[in-house]
């Protein structure tokens, strides 16, 4: 059985990590192409060493652009990629250019796609991924649903057939990295020379929240305002939209440092008061960590953090600062993302299809 892998952002990197080791341990033929939706060595190269993932077979190099012309440039090369590998699947990651992209390709010239967490929604159609995890849904023939509520999502759109619950592999590699890290300290903490337990995580990427300069500057203000130091890891793209606005990123309490290996940014997150983000991956982490999560947009596709209470979400200064600040939730066995074993599961269902 031959499967191809295509992935170009940085959660798809960590999704891809457990999924190559099942597919080699299982004797399967695993060809990973890399769009380059992400190219920055941080954001990219060093996940595949950091978390033992073979080096991509093929790499299109696409790089930045519009959502049209950045999805656009990866449909013309996966065409080529396709025809050349004829593969028994072709899996796609959750919810990026990349992933539309590769559907979109490989339906079209007749071969089978599965959608690695599938049925999330955030029910925002002002969401790019909104709409790009809807279309693969829709377009895929095998919908691998990582909860039981994107399960529910999916029925209700008339996929029931094609779905199939496995648990999220994000689980699968988070606790075998929490393991490895068990017992040594935060490299971060190391470095800022702050205490641990004594700091917050922070991330701010999505457009809502950094495109509009009196936006970002409230929530840099905010962050700069609580009670404990701040590590806000910045993506090149935010500290240039705040430097050409006048807007400090280490202000206060906040302090900006770029993005970290993964290993390093769940010792980080392990070592912290608390996150603030709005990235779902880290809202997750943060909830398998038990870490309390601060999420800074208006509704979350990970319902289940927000329902156990490990997750607030939060809009304005004030609602940051009342999420970091409130009590430490009750502790919970409650497992919605699984048991670590997605990722064998994945490639159960592909190979008996």
């Amino acid at each position: 059985m031959k499967i191809v892998s295509v992935v170009g952002a940085r959660p798809q990197f960590v999704k891809l990590a457990p999924i190559d080791k099942a597919m080699r341990a299982a004797g399967v033929e695993h060809v990973i192409v890399h769009t380059g939706q992400h190219y920055d060595p941080m954001l990219s190269d060093v996940f595949f060493d950091d978390l033992g993932i073979a080096a991509p077979d093929v790499h299109l190099g696409v790089g930045s652009g519009s959502h049209g012309v950045q999805t656009g440039s990866m449909l013309s090369a996966l065409d080529g990629v396709f025809d050349a590998q004829q593969p028994d699947w072709v899996l796609v990651y959750g919810d990026t250019n990349s992933t539309v992209a590769a559907a979109l390709s490989a339906v079209k010239m007749h071969l089978p796609v599965a959608h690695l967490e599938a049925g999330l929604r955030s029910f925002n159609r002002r969401m790019p991924e909104e709409h790009n995890r809807v279309l693969t849904d829709h377009a895929a023939d095998l919908l691998l649903a990582p909860t039981k509520v994107a399960v529910d999502h999916l029925a209700a759109e008339g996929l029931a057939e094609r779905t199939v619950l496995v648990g999220d592999v994000m689980t699968d590699v988070l606790y075998e990295v929490r393991d490895e890290l068990a017992g040594r300290a935060s490299s971060l903490v190391s470095e800022l020379g702050v205490a641990p337990g004594g700091h917050y995580v922070a991330t701010i990427h999505r457009a809502e929240n950094t495109d509009d300069p009196a936006r970002l500057a409230e929530i840099a203000g905010a962050l700069a305002s609580l009670d404990k130091p701040v590590v806000l890891l910045a993506h090149p793209r935010v500290v240039a939209k705040a430097a050409a606005h006048g807007i400090p990123l280490t202000e206060g309490s906040l302090i900006s440092h770029g993005p970290l290996a993964y290993p390093d940014l769940i010792a980080a997150v392990m070592h912290s008061a608390g996150v603030v983000t709005d990235s779902g991956g880290l809202q997750k982490e943060a909830f398998l960590l038990r870490v309390p999560c601060t999420t800074v947009r208006t509704e979350t596709e990970w319902v289940e953090t927000v329902d156990l209470g490990w997750n607030v979400l939060a809009g304005t200064r004030a609602e940051i600062a009342a999420g970091v600040t409130r009590p430490r939730p009750a502790d919970t066995a409650a497992a919605p993302y699984g048991d670590g074993r997605a990722a064998q599961r994945v490639v159960a269902e592909l190979a008996a299809r």
